[in-house]
């Protein structure tokens, strides 16, 4: 078993650098399948989600060269093979390969998909579009078949009941290669939908209108090979920020995209804390005192769900008491017993976080229940007096790429000990 092991109390001083987006470059890799030749992604964090995918695309028969944070991937090999639940079950983002395999061979067989346990996060949006498009739905033991009889995917107008990242993503990279017009409505609007189209059109695909509620795609026969630049991780970047407010005396975080935080960083102004933007970076002054907020998540451009356990660590500097309200997953509060064992002053009540602070964290034997409450404890250990040993951190490392050695550089005395 492996730990996270933190004396905390060291105040975070310098530069720290944000990597590439977890959330597109694990859509990216599956999208590259699609294409008839070499595509390079530069950026690409070193997080195990990418480790797994690239496993599971060099069982399909892809050749991918690594470098730094640079892969290069050669899809012309690929095969369509029933993907293995062992490997699959691991991440989230292994239902993109529904999309890229039915555009590819209008067939997929994969193992059902895993991830942290946020609560229920089914699938039935993608499934309306794939059978909207043409695709039938069968399980075989832990996966699930789609098929279209041997025919292209087709064009269909697809109206999503709910705005959900992930089902809009694997709607356009199945609607890439499909047979005719596309159109999604209520799509959801974040960045790293932007990402993966821009990745898409780039490799020669027709698509109009990601960032906005209305996407449409013009199938295309074939896709050829392109490089991409990964976009910066928003969700790192907030928790850095967050990070360096709670416990810096100065901390200059680059790569950073302003118009991606614009909710967040607006909270965090109406808490009070000092911070000086610039065009792709963020400088946090060492902060004084801080006001309580409350915190309410919605989809895009709304504060990110993915933001709001990284952020509760420092609502626990401010004075007073706030709300934390997660609209996406209600689910989302299992940092909350493991902050109170830290001496948190803080509790879940009718389906929201509340908390009262300021509180004086101490060290404790935590566990990562998720990859954003992993943060969360990470920030929770840096700020508290002794040590804090966190578990499950496994979680953590598939989503913060050289999170150890980026806090290490900070001035943080953190390490991972085998047990």
């Amino acid at each position: 078993m492996r730990k996270i092991v933190i004396n905390g109390g060291k105040s975070l001083k310098g530069h720290v650098a944000v990597s590439g987006a977890k959330n597109s470059v694990v859509a990216l890799i599956p999208a590259i399948i699609l294409a008839d030749d070499i595509v390079t992604l530069d950026g690409v964090p070193a997080i195990s989600d990418v480790d797994s995918l690239v496993e599971i695309i060099e069982i399909m028969g892809c050749q991918v060269k690594r470098s730094g944070e640079t892969l290069e991937i050669d899809p012309r090999g690929v095969k369509n093979i029933p993907l293995p639940y062992g490997k699959i079950n691991s991440l989230r983002a292994s239902y993109y390969f529904y999309g890229s395999l039915l555009g590819r061979f209008a067939e997929a067989t994969v193992g059902l998909p895993g991830g942290c346990d946020l609560g229920p996060r089914p699938i039935d949006l993608h499934l309306k579009a794939f059978e909207a498009m043409g695709a039938k739905v069968s399980y075989e033991g832990e996966s699930m078949r789609l098929a279209t009889d041997g025919q292209p995917l087709q064009g269909a107008h697809i109206y999503m009941d709910t705005v959900s990242v992930g089902a809009t993503i694997n709607t356009m990279i199945a609607a890439t290669k499909a047979k005719g017009r596309t159109v999604i409505e209520n799509a959801a609007r974040e960045p790293e939908i932007i990402d993966v189209a821009t990745l898409l059109n780039n490799m020669g695909a027709k698509i109009r209108g990601a960032g906005t509620d209305v996407i449409s795609i013009e199938g295309v026969d074939s896709l050829h090979g392109t490089r991409h630049q990964v976009i910066p991780d928003r969700i790192e970047a907030g928790s850095y920020i967050a990070m360096a407010a709670a416990i810096g005396e100065g901390v200059h975080i680059t790569n950073v995209l302003y118009e991606h935080l614009e909710s967040f960083i607006a909270k965090l102004e109406e808490m009070g804390v000092r911070m000086t933007i610039d065009e792709d970076s963020v400088f946090v002054e060492k902060q004084e005192q801080l006001k309580a907020v409350s915190v309410k998540t919605s989809p895009y451009p709304g504060f990110a769900t993915d933001l709001q356990q990284p952020i509760t660590p420092l609502l626990l500097t401010a004075q007073g008491r706030g709300t934390i309200i997660d609209t996406i997953y209600e689910k989302r509060v299992n940092h909350v017993a493991e902050m109170a064992r830290m001496g948190a002053d803080i509790t879940v009540t009718g389906g929201q976080i509340v908390y009262h602070a300021p509180n004086k964290l101490t060290g404790a034997p935590v566990k990562a229940t998720d990859l954003r409450a992993g943060a969360a404890l990470v920030t929770a250990g840096l700020m508290a007096e002794g040590t804090t040993e966190i578990s499950n951190i496994e979680f953590i490392l598939r989503g913060y790429s050289n999170i150890i050695e980026k806090l290490t550089a900070l001035g943080a005395d953190i390490k991972i000990i085998e047990e």
